[in-house]
Order: C-alpha cells, then sequence, then structure tokens
C-alpha cells in the first residue's frame, strides 16, 4: 500500500482495460472512497491498467488459452510483485483456486446474476437456430432445452459482441454486465433467464478484490468493502467449484441464496452437449456453506454420475 498524509491512503488497483473492467474499478474506488470518509479518513486510488494475452488475441477461443482463468492471472500478477496493491475480478471469471500469496479480501453487495438472450426467446428460435456464446455452460444449459440448436462462439468485449448479435438468431450475456454499462436491457434484451431456466456461473454477478495476504493495512479497507450475505453465498459456490477440481469453463453451474440464517446451493453438472443434466440443490446453516458446497459436488460426481460425464 503506498504512502500519503496522515489521513490519506493511496492504493494502487489492478484492473482490465475494458469499458466493464473500469466501471468495475471505478466501482470500488467509490465503495473505498466512501468507507473512509466514514473513517475520517480519504482514500486514493490509481488506476494499474494491464492488458492481457486474452484481451489482445480475440481469434484465440478461451478454452484453448486455458480457460477463462487467462483474464485473471496477469492482473494478479501485477499484485503479487507489487506494482499494485489490489485487484478487482468479475467473480464469474475466477478460478476456484486462489494463489498461496494472495487472498478475496472482499466481494462487495453482488449484482444480477442472471443470464439474458439477446436476439430471441428460446422459444422463439428457428428450428436449428445459430446461438452465440463463449462458455460451455450456457452452452449445455440451452442444448439440453433445444437439442435442435447450432452454436458458435462469441469473444470480445460488451459492445463488440452486442454489435455481433445480428450475425446470429441470439446470442447470451451476463445480464450484470449490460447493467453495468448503463446499456437498456429494454432495447437489446429479448428475453432473461431466470436460475431455474439457466443455472447462473459460480459468483456470477459478483465483483471480487483480492490483495496480498501480508498486506495488513490494505486487507483491513477492504474489509470494510465485504458484504456479509453475498460473501457467503460467493464462498459456497467456489468451494462447489474447488472440490470440482476445475475452473470456470466446465459445463457446471452454481447459485446460493441466503433464507433467514440458512443458505439455499443449487448446482448442476452437465454433458458439454446438454443431452444429460445432473442437479442438486440443498439448505444448510449459513455456516456450512462451503461444507456443504464441497458435499454437493462430491454426490454430483461420486454418486450421480458427474466424473463420466466430465470425462474423468
Amino acid at each position: 500500500m503506498a504512502g500519503g498524509g496522515p489521513d490519506t491512503v493511496t492504493l494502487r488497483l489492478a484492473t482490465r482495460g475494458s469499458a466493464l473492467a473500469l466501471w468495475q474499478a471505478d466501482h470500488v474506488t467509490a465503495l473505498l472512497q466512501a468507507a473512509a470518509v466514514a473513517a475520517g479518513r480519504s482514500v486514493v486510488v490509481e488506476k494499474v491498467i494491464v492488458e492481457t494475452m486474452a484481451d489482445q488475441r480475440l481469434d484465440i477461443p478461451i478454452d484453448a488459452m486455458g480457460g477463462k482463468g487467462v483474464f485473471v492471472k496477469e492482473i494478479q500478477a501485477a499484485v503479487l510483485d507489487g506494482r499494485a496493491d489490489l485487484a478487482v475480478h468479475s467473480g464469474k471469471d475466477l478460478p476456484a483456486i486462489t494463489p498461496d500469496e494472495l487472498v478475496i479480501a472482499a466481494v462487495p453487495q453482488r449484482g444480477d446474476v442472471r443470464d439474458v438472450l439477446v436476439g430471441s426467446t428460446i422459444d422463439g428460435l428457428p428450428q436449428g437456430g445459430h446461438v452465440a456464446t463463449g462458455s460451455i455452460r450456457r452452452k449445455a444449459q440451452l442444448a439440453s432445452i433445444r437439442p435442435d440448436l447450432v452454436f458458435s462462439g462469441l469473444r470480445g468485449n460488451i459492445a463488440t459482441r452486442l454489435e455481433k448479435a445480428q450475425s446470429f438468431d441470439a446470442i447470451v450475456m451476463a445480464a450484470a454486465a449490460i447493467e453495468r454499462l448503463g446499456i437498456s436491457m429494454n432495447d437489446r434484451v429479448v428475453e432473461i433467464l431466470e436460475p431455474d431456466v439457466m443455472l447462473p456461473q459460480v459468483a456470477q454477478g459478483a465483483l471480487v478484490i483480492e490483495c496480498r495476504g501480508t498486506d495488513s493495512a490494505t486487507l483491513a479497507l477492504l474489509k470494510e468493502l465485504d458484504h456479509g450475505p453475498s460473501r457467503r453465498c460467493v464462498d459456497a459456490e467456489r468451494a462447489f467449484l474447488a472440490e470440482l477440481g476445475g475452473d470456470c469453463d466446465l459445463p457446471v453451474g452454481a447459485f446460493a441464496v441466503t433464507d433467514g440464517d440458512e443458505l439455499v446451493i443449487n448446482a448442476l453438472v452437465a454433458a458439454p452437449d446438454g443431452s444429460a443434466m445432473l442437479r442438486d440443490s440443498r439448505r444448510c446453516p449459513i455456516s456450512e456453506g462451503e461444507v456443504t458446497g464441497r458435499s454437493i459436488a462430491r454426490y454430483l460426481l461420486d454418486d450421480a454420475g458427474g466424473s463420466a460425464l466430465l470425462g474423468r
């Protein structure tokens, strides 16, 4: 953590340079500054823009570059080598395992977790309709509902993907991304896919803030941004993904919600082509969210046949 006056702290925040990533960085900056004002201090946040290989090579599918973790690793490296004090990630892009030297310092209040279909409703898609998505999770669930659909990959920032929508019968995107960029959902979105139709990716709609585990001063500041219910849900979902032993490019989904002093966790493991869909739902005390997330993963893998679906 960089210095400043006695009541001013300067933090360097690592982020990608896309419009959505910059929105996320500005949002966290505003939260930090508000928390500092409440404590009678001030925070200056300097962005450290990191252009990742995934941003540069839009011609290569994400899974061919090692999964969505490629959006994250170079950002994490900036914190690990001291170029930055913290990093902000889209939770759904974050691999299940955090590097030893880093910690998840905060999960601010979660946004919309849902996916959206742009261009057509599911029922309105023509026979053999062409849908673009870069997510194997989305592809598997849509194929389970409509086995006749044809799929293509989709890369690029939000604006680029929306421009490409006219080349397909529909594209699939995250509702939170569209909302955060101020794009009118009434103009663009044809169908919002509720979680019982399209189970979200682990930590979808959530921001995750990391810093070095040894940086106690930054950790203390970021702790003020942690939203308890969102953090507990994200931790349970990430425990599910970690137990699967994979990353966010598996054909799996999980979504936890708080209900009083309990969590309700829904999860699935799918065949990549959508021909089989294994689901489990459990209720547990909030304190047992991570244990339950891991238990669901083991059940789906070992007892329900998930290992075979994932080719293990």
